[in-house]
């Protein structure tokens, strides 16, 4: 769930820092509480649900709204659903938004102008989820966060490149979608078998590391060749599905 209208949303500037938003008047808006309302009217969550929320004002409100109508137990704040942090466009337009997601399109690591790289958002997100999985299993759980982060966040449960989440349909203010993890593509060839490169693949030598790194080092003897797809962003930025054929 993205947050209700915000009086930064009203007014039209960007804050991204938490430092700014408890020292500045950022929480809802009266449309916004509206909006959070009617969205927990309309919800159908059982009154057992979990709901977790950025410790940003205009999430936190919004997830309160949400609780007292369902009588939900206590919001559970995570660091990890906090906005995006912006860096140099801080407290500018939000028309500034469309030059980062322009840069995240050239390259989901993109840090210029001290911005958060969705990848970074990718890895933080995911990993929270997983954990919350372990600890609520069967449980209904609700997140409340902001545009760039379940954007993000909604990119890797459909497997895509975190770069191509302003592709996906725009998540209004105060709009719940339920998240559902694509399944993965089935591996291209058994693990257990090897052949000679053959100019399209991988050639490794004895302890080449695995290319794009985050594996181990693969002993096989110099000119086999190592094939594999790695477009799977879940549950991190980077999941190699390697299949030796």
């Amino acid at each position: 769930m993205r947050h209700g209208q915000s009086k930064a949303n009203a007014r039209g500037i960007i804050v991204s820092s938490i430092e700014n938003d408890r020292c500045g008047d950022y929480g809802l808006s009266e449309l916004g509480r509206q909006q959070a309302l009617a969205a927990a009217r309309g919800c159908g969550l059982p009154g057992n649900t979990v709901i977790c929320s950025s410790g940003f004002s205009r999430a936190s409100q919004t997830a309160e709204i949400v609780r007292a109508h369902l009588g939900a137990p206590e919001v559970v704040i995570a660091e990890a659903l906090r906005e995006r942090r912006f860096g140099d466009w801080e407290a500018s337009a939000t028309g500034n938004y469309a030059q980062v997601w322009a840069a995240d399109e050239t390259t989901p690591c993109n840090a210029d102008g001290n911005v958060e790289p969705a990848t970074a958002v990718l890895d933080r997100s995911t990993a929270f989820i997983a954990d919350l999985e372990r600890r609520y299993s069967g449980r209904d759980i609700l997140l409340v966060s902001h545009g760039d982060t379940l954007q993000i966040l909604r990119a890797g449960f459909l497997r895509m490149n975190p770069s191509q989440h302003r592709s996906l349909p725009e998540l209004k203010t105060a709009e719940i979608r339920q998240l559902r993890l694509l399944a993965r593509k089935p591996a291209a060839a058994p693990l257990s078998r090897l052949s000679r490169a053959t100019g399209d693949g991988v050639e490794v030598n004895h302890k080449t590391p695995w290319p794009w790194g985050n594996g181990p080092s693969l002993p096989a003897p110099s000119g086999w060749c190592l094939r594999g797809a790695r477009n799977d962003p879940w549950p991190g930025l980077v999941l190699l599905q390697w299949s030796l054929v």
